[in-house]
C-alpha cells in the first residue's frame, strides 16, 4: 500500500518547497514505499550512528517495507542546531540529539542533561522512557512548541573530560580552553569543571583539538573511540559528570500522517532499538576505556589522584546558580522517580 506524507504549510514555507519529507520509490518487485530522512552528527562506526541503522531496519521490517528510512550520518544534513531545526521545519523526519540541544526548541528539555542529576543509568533511562510521566509531560510541550516529538531515548554513555594534559582538580583547568556543546547547560558545566568553555559544533571538534583552538573536550567513551580522539588528546579524566541519553526526534506532522498500523510499527521499532542501543553502550563502556589505554591515552581516576568530589561540588554549584530557578520543580520530580 502506498503511504503518503503531506508536508505542513509551515514546513513548506520554511524550506521553500524544495525539501520534501518523503519521496515515493519502487524497489524491484516491491510496493511503493515512503522514504523518510534521518540526519545525525555521528559516525556510522559509533553506537549512536549504528542505532539509527538498526531503527531503519526495524521500521522496514515491521511496516512490511512500506516505510524506508534513509540515514545521513556525519553532519551531512547540518550541525546540531540545524538538525534540530530541520526536524521542526519538516525538511527531515528524524534526528537524534542531546537533550540540551533540544532545549533550544523547548527549554525544559535541557534539564535532562543536567550534570550529576541521576543516581545511576537505570534512573536515567527510567526518567527518559517515552512512557514515563515526566517524558510525556515534556513531550507534550515539545510538540506544541516545535512540531517535533521525542520518539525514544537511548543511553549515550557517561561524559568524561579529555585534555592535552593531566587534570586532577578544577584548579588545574584555570584558563584552559575546553570545547563545549554550544548550548547553555553544557557551557555552565564546562565552566563548573574549572575551564574556559569554547562553543564548538561536534563536526569541528577534531580539527579544533588538533590545531589547539581548544585544549580538551568532554564526551562518552564510545565517542572518544569511534572519533579517534586519542589521536589528538593525551589524557582522559573519569569525571563522570553527565549520564546522558540521546533523544531521537520525529517531526510531528510525519507522525500524525502515519496509519495507525504504521504508528504501532514505528513505536515498536523505537522500543526495540532503544533497548538494543542502551545495552550495547553499557556493554562496551569498559572495553572502550581499555581501547583508549591501548591507544596510548593516560587514564586519570580517583586511584591516581582525581578529586571527583571537588569536580562534582564545583559543577553543581555553577549549574545550580543558573538553572535551579528554571528547572527546580523538574529536578524534584526526577529525584522522586524510584
Amino acid at each position: 500500500m502506498k503511504q503518503s506524507i503531506i508536508m505542513s504549510r509551515r514546513a513548506l514555507l520554511a524550506t521553500g518547497g524544495a525539501a520534501l519529507l518523503a519521496t515515493p520509490f519502487l524497489g524491484k518487485g516491491a510496493l511503493a514505499a515512503t522514504t523518510l530522512r534521518y540526519g545525525h552528527m555521528h559516525t556510522p562506526a559509533s553506537i549512536a550512528g549504528a542505532q539509527a541503522e538498526w531503527f531503519a531496519e526495524a521500521v522496514a521490517e515491521k511496516t512490511g517495507g512500506e516505510i524506508a528510512i534513509q540515514i545521513f550520518p556525519n553532519s551531512q544534513l547540518g550541525k546540531l542546531q540545524e538538525l534540530a531545526e530541520a526536524v521542526s521545519t519538516g525538511s527531515i523526519a528524524f534526528s537524534h540529539n542531546t537533550a540540551g540541544a533540544i532545549g533550544s526548541l523547548y527549554a525544559p528539555f535541557a534539564a535532562f542533561d543536567t550534570p550529576y542529576l541521576y543516581r545511576d543509568v537505570g534512573h536515567l533511562m527510567q526518567v527518559m522512557d517515552a512512557q514515563s510521566p515526566i517524558m510525556e509531560e515534556l513531550n507534550e510541550g515539545l510538540v506544541g512548541a516545535s512540531g517535533t516529538r521525542a520518539l525514544y531515548a537511548f543511553y549515550f554513555g557517561t561524559r568524561n573530560l579529555t585534555a592535552d594534559r593531566e587534570v586532577k582538580a578544577p584548579s588545574d583547568l584555570s584558563g584552559v580552553k575546553i570545547r563545549s556543546i554550544p548550548f547553555p547547560i553544557y557551557m555552565a558545566t564546562v565552566e563548573g569543571l574549572g575551564a574556559v568553555p569554547v562553543p564548538v559544533d561536534w563536526a569541528e571538534v577534531p580539527t579544533a583539538l588538533a590545531t589547539g583552538v581548544v585544549n580538551g573536550q568532554e564526551n562518552p567513551m564510545n565517542v572518544l573511540v569511534s572519533a579517534k580522539l586519542y589521536e589528538v588528546q593525551s589524557h582522559v579524566m573519569l569525571t563522570g559528570h553527565i549520564a546522558a541519553a540521546q533523544v531521537v526526534m520525529m517531526n510531528d506532522d510525519v507522525w500524525n500522517a502515519l496509519s495507525d498500523a504504521n504508528k504501532e510499527a514505528v513505536a515498536a521499532a523505537a522500543t526495540e532499538t532503544r533497548a538494543r542501543a542502551s545495552a550495547e553502550m553499557l556493554k562496551t563502556e569498559a572495553s572502550d576505556l581499555q581501547a583508549l589505554r591501548d591507544a596510548g591515552m593516560t587514564v586519570v581516576d580517583e586511584s591516581t589522584g582525581l578529586d571527583a568530589t571537588a569536580f562534582k561540588e564545583a559543577v553543581q554549584a555553577r549549574v545550580s546558580r543558573e538553572f535551579d530557578s528554571q528547572y527546580g520543580d523538574l529536578y524534584a520530580k526526577i529525584a522522586a522517580v524510584a
